[in-house]
């Protein structure tokens, strides 16, 4: 089960880690996450322009490389050092947030209907999973509060509830297909 389902639990875990420090500094938090990227972008780059240069000049202007290697310089400075227009358009990100956990609510449901219909008994997990997700991608992209701080921290709480319910509705997946797998090989038993 795990090793099947390793990326999924490290995006939850990663997810209520960014929950966390999210909901205790979300302006701190946010920055430091586009000045990160920024530096990345910038390396990313910085490497694609060298490797521009020492490229054969007919598969370097097949590849773009330098221009790849410029925009991605163009972005990371950008992050680097106009990392608040991030935060003064966080309203927009929000909106983008919000139609996401709208989507991942949406799949979700067929998750909740999949097992259901494969007749584990916890499945009630992954229906209850994808309402708080839809709930929570209506009430984000309806923004009811009164300040974007308070918006903040209901997106933290919002991301730390759903992967928590999600690392939860895989494990009792997983140990329902386990007992139903016993049952079938051991039908005696």
């Amino acid at each position: 089960m795990w090793k099947n389902n390793l990326s999924i639990i490290i995006l939850c875990l990663f997810e209520v880690f960014a929950g966390i420090l999210l909901f205790i500094n979300p302006v701190s938090f946010t920055v430091a996450i586009i000045v990160g990227i920024g530096l990345v972008l910038l390396l990313l780059g910085i490497f694609s322009i060298i490797s521009y240069f020492k490229t054969e000049p007919g598969k370097a202007a097949i590849q773009q490389s330098l221009a790849k290697g410029l925009l991605l310089v163009t972005v990371g400075v950008f992050c680097l050092f106009k990392s608040q227009w991030f935060i003064a358009t966080f309203p927009l990100l929000t909106i983008l947030y919000g139609i996401i956990i709208l989507i991942t609510g949406l799949v979700k449901i067929q998750w909740a209907v999949d097992m259901l219909r494969l007749k584990i008994q916890k499945w009630f997990f992954a229906a209850i999973g994808a309402a708080l997700s839809l709930l929570f991608a209506l009430i984000i992209l309806k923004n009811p509060f009164g300040s974007t701080v308070f918006l903040w921290r209901f997106v933290a709480i919002s991301l730390i509830l759903e992967a928590v319910l999600d690392i939860t509705t895989l494990f009792f997946n997983y140990n329902g297909k386990q007992k139903e797998d016993e049952t079938t090989q051991f039908p005696n038993l």
